[in-house]
């Protein structure tokens, strides 16, 4: 979670890692082909994820670290 939250390698943020840290958050998700949906209530944006090799795509990234700092949802896992 650092890592995400600290912006510095976005690039190097492993796929299921993150995925893991949405499932954790209380999102839901939804695979449809290769992309994977996360939504949560009170969270008006759908989350997107895509693998880019073993990792998240970087700005995909940049969104789940805006949405995270958004919504405060650091400390409020459910």
């Amino acid at each position: 979670m650092a890592d995400l939250l600290g912006g510095r390698s976005d690039a190097n943020i492993d796929f299921e890692d993150l995925r893991g840290i949405l499932l954790d958050l209380g999102f839901e998700e939804r695979t449809k082909g290769s992309h994977h949906l996360f939504r949560r209530s009170g969270v008006e944006e759908r989350v997107n994820l895509q693998r880019d090799g073993r990792n998240a795509k970087p700005y995909q990234v940049k969104q789940v670290r805006a949405v995270i700092l958004k919504y405060k949802l650091v400390g409020n896992e459910k």
